[in-house]
């Protein structure tokens, strides 16, 4: 399937932070986005992690933008210096930056004693111009989205719930189903260029092989993906008979 078909629906994940990259914090945001936008019907393509730097920043987001429905960007978007996600944003899309009434607002309820809204603070409520607000419900602080860009907070629960929240704007696509069928023991040295055969007869099936470890010997999953069942079906049917066939033709099976 073609990635401009109208079944689809793509995005993109920028990682935002030196702390990520030395290892400091491990990233739990990852796993959550892919698992969460393939459950609506939104294929996660790829996820970049960059620093705290600005033309690295604007360079992914300017990247990743054009060649996805969406790109999501976690991190950066706190009081202290090294949160420039904002402000980046705004020169990669090439619009101004200011601190937003509605933005701080939120922030005012947040800290209702002028004094405890300092100037850092304050920070937080600088989005770009035409950005649509995120709500984050649980520090106040807002995400925003602009154009095809959607910037969330790195802190996991913060970005849970900004996503939750910014879902009904996203169209989303025909949601992929996935079926697995255990290899019965053969290796994928046996099976390997059988299923290369099969994946060029099934384009609109994404198939992989997989192999674990079940505690004593290795095993292997060959997982079918698509949106067509029909063409899912077929390509399963396709995989199971070619590996009965091989199955009956070698009894030797190495490991």
């Amino acid at each position: 399937m073609s990635s401009d078909s109208p079944m689809r629906v793509t995005a993109a994940l920028l990682v935002i932070g030196d702390e990520i990259l030395s290892g400091r914090t491990k990233d739990k945001n990852i796993g959550f986005l892919a698992d969460y936008l393939t459950a609506i019907g939104i294929d996660l393509r790829e996820v970049r992690v960059v620093p705290d730097d600005e033309d690295g920043i604007i360079e992914a987001i300017n990247a990743l933008r054009a060649r996805n429905t969406y790109l999501f960007t976690t991190g950066g978007i706190g009081p202290t210096h090294d949160d420039i996600t904002a402000d980046c944003v705004a020169k990669a899309l090439g619009v101004s930056i200011d601190h937003d009434p509605r933005a701080v607002a939120l922030l005012r309820e947040r800290y209702p004693d002028p004094k405890d809204l300092n100037e850092s603070r304050l920070r937080m409520a600088r989005i770009p111009a035409g950005a649509d607000l995120i709500d984050n419900p649980i520090s106040k602080a807002p995400g925003f989205m602009v154009g095809n860009v959607i910037v969330m907070a790195g802190v996991p629960s913060i970005m849970q719930a900004m996503l939750e929240n910014v879902t009904p704007r996203l169209k989303t696509g025909v949601k992929l189903q996935s079926v697995s069928v255990d290899s019965g023991g053969l290796p994928e040295g046996i099976y390997a260029s059988g299923l290369g055969a099969i994946q060029k007869d099934h384009p609109d099936v994404i198939i992989g092989s997989y192999p674990h470890f079940d505690g004593q010997t290795f095993r292997n999953q060959i997982v079918l993906r698509g949106r067509d069942v029909t063409a899912l079906e077929r390509a399963k049917i396709a995989v199971e008979a070619m590996l009965k066939g091989l199955a009956e033709n070698d009894k030797t099976i190495p490991l």
